[in-house]
């Protein structure tokens, strides 16, 4: 059984510098400043390597007394339900769901983003991703923005 994934807020100054150089690229890349990884890793001073080997851990975070509204990445299997329980979770913490979008499933899976209201959540956010991580047929869920 996998071990659930633990999420920390750190202060950007006390991160070592190839997180905070991996986040600068993916900002340069979501935000077109450049277009490629290639030009995203060379403008940040990092190897096309570092990028992918941290890209998937290192993820910005917005004030969350500023803006509570969170988008969620999910890669879910393309079975009855699956899509019905992560809602069901979402509900059940007190989230609001102000959009879906869902990918037509090829190979049996389909890639969906939750956008959500969280400030009158009742549990973590860190509990909420927990529970829907641990759903069978979630295989991917994590923020995408927020």
């Amino acid at each position: 059984m996998a071990r659930p994934i633990k999420y920390y807020i750190v202060a950007a100054d006390a991160l070592p510098e190839i997180f905070v150089k991996v986040a600068e690229a993916k900002r340069m890349m979501q935000t077109g400043e450049a277009d490629t990884v290639g030009a995203a890793t060379r403008l940040a001073g990092i190897s096309r390597s570092a990028f992918y080997k941290y890209k998937d851990s290192v993820q910005p975070f917005n004030d969350m007394k500023a803006e509570h509204i969170i988008t969620f990445y999910a890669m879910l299997k393309d079975t009855a339900g699956v899509l019905s329980g992560v809602l069901a979770l979402f509900a059940s913490s007190g989230a609001n769901i102000l959009t879906i979008n869902q990918s037509i499933p090829t190979n049996g899976c389909a890639a969906v983003t939750i956008s959500a209201e969280t400030s009158r959540m009742e549990e973590s956010l860190e509990q909420l991703m927990g529970s829907v991580i641990a759903l069978e047929g979630v295989l991917r869920f994590e923020i995408l923005a927020g």
